[in-house]
């Protein structure tokens, strides 16, 4: 086995953003899979702790924390981040999937005020919590992040004006850290959905009336099937683990079939 990569059974995992959709169904896939360390992050308290008791139900012997923080300011990232390397004594595994609060809207109904924000939101958690964990595990010579983005990054949406260029920034972000850190024995990937039901992000885009004609439309395009958290997490757990060990700096979409990105 490669030097600095744990089988599952014995690897400590983070995932933020790991109270609903993608994020815990990734969390429940690792834990599946034999991770028996991980900490799950979000804002929300309630939804945090009733996240964890769900996990912790797969298997009783799972250490399970749940750490409630704001990872897109840098001192929430750096403190989910010590904090977990306390908890868990060391990471090897980060799943970075916090979620947007932001349906599409086309760019000249946005104000103007208010561009610097919605960038931020999308952009910044992913690049905060990959700077502040990067020295635990350059110092363990191995892990393995994956940043979930979306395929608005890679294929032209309208709506997603903002919302792809926040993607495309963590897909070309995610690469080329992939670079850099290889020598530390240190895979990056990036995976991108593209419209996923049973999430909040679902409910709140097909909620309103542009978003919801035009994921509509997208969802027609999935012959097959729409992708549920589960699919995305499949992925995830394929990439962080051992079978992938050879493997850096992949985009992986997952989308039923909606589009086939270059």
């Amino acid at each position: 086995m490669t030097a600095g990569l744990k089988p599952f059974e014995a690897a400590a995992a983070l995932v933020t953003g790991g109270t609903s959709g993608i994020g815990l169904a990734a969390a429940a896939g690792l834990i599946a899979a034999g991770v028996g360390r991980i900490v799950v992050n979000g804002r929300d308290r309630e939804r945090g702790e009733a996240a964890a008791a769900h996990l912790r139900s797969l298997r009783a012997s799972a250490k399970v924390v749940f750490l409630p923080a704001d990872v897109t300011t840098p001192e929430g990232a750096g403190e989910v981040c010590e904090r977990t390397v306390s908890e868990l004594g060391g990471v090897d595994i980060v799943v970075n999937c916090a979620g947007g609060d932001h349906a599409p809207e086309l760019l000249h109904d946005i104000e103007l005020a208010r561009v610097a924000g919605i960038l931020d939101h999308y952009v910044l958690g992913p690049l905060h919590v990959c700077r502040a964990i990067l020295p635990h595990m350059m110092a363990a010579r191995g892990g393995v992040i994956v940043n979930v983005a979306s395929d608005a990054g890679r294929v032209p949406t309208p709506g997603a004006c903002l919302n792809g260029a926040a993607m495309a920034a963590i897909v070309m972000f995610s690469r080329t850290l992939a670079l850099e850190a290889k020598r530390s024995g240190i895979r990056v990937h990036a995976v991108t959905p593209s419209i996923v039901k049973d999430t909040r992000t679902f409910d709140r885009v097909m909620a309103e009336g542009f978003s919801a004609k035009l994921f509509a439309k997208a969802m027609a395009r999935a012959s097959l099937g729409v992708v549920e958290p589960q699919d995305v997490a499949a992925a995830i757990v394929f990439l962080a683990s051992p079978a992938a060990s050879r493997m850096t700096g992949q985009v992986l979409s997952v989308n039923g079939g909606i589009s086939v990105p270059a």
